[in-house]
């Protein structure tokens, strides 16, 4: 989420060559399903001569698949932000780094809220996808059990409930993060 978060902030920069460089991997990282990236950067690289452990080549997959995603939401929660609030920063001879860091970033961050929970919910319902490199999930788990108990609905159910207790904590999580932003901003 923070490296989405972080190459927004580099794409308000509009460096020429770096803006390019992010809006190709930004066009496959969109374009790419996250078990096709996962494979590449555990069987592929190694033929480049860059060895990745699967835990490693797992969390590398995810952090790029999602970070794409997340910067759109860190565009647009920048695209929304009032101009009269950097003018009045500007006004009263306050730095680019103090505006940003104080003003402009709380606020972003609480208009992006909703949509990075969507994107981390997304990321957790997406994590079986590793499962294909041999990293075990709760979905491999579930199908270990299976196997070794005969019974296939128990732990399925078990593993749908735990899923559904996890998602349900980030929206709880995410709803307190708003109503104590929308205190502090009174």
């Amino acid at each position: 989420m923070v490296a989405g978060l972080l190459i927004a902030l580099v794409r308000m920069l509009r460096l020429p060559v770096i803006d390019q460089l992010l809006v190709v991997y930004i066009s496959l990282a969109r374009a790419t399903p996250l078990v096709t990236l996962v494979l590449f950067l555990f069987l592929s690289l190694p033929t480049m001569g860059i060895n990745l452990d699967k835990n490693v080549a797992a969390i590398v997959a995810l952090t790029l698949n999602t970070s794409a995603l997340t910067l759109r939401s860190g565009a647009n929660a920048f695209r929304t932000f009032p101009r009269e609030q950097r003018e009045a920063a500007e006004s009263v001879g306050m730095r680019r780094w103090t505006y940003f860091r104080y003003i402009m970033l709380p606020q972003m961050w609480i208009e992006s809220l909703p949509a990075l929970v969507n994107e981390m919910s997304f990321l957790i319902k997406g994590s079986p996808a590793i499962a294909v490199i041999g990293v075990v999930d709760l979905t491999r788990v579930t199908n270990r059990i299976s196997s070794v108990t005969y019974e296939p609905l128990s732990p399925i159910l078990a593993a749908g409930l735990l899923y559904v207790v996890i998602i349900g904590c980030l929206l709880k999580l995410q709803g307190i993060a708003e109503r104590k932003a929308r205190r502090l901003a009174r």
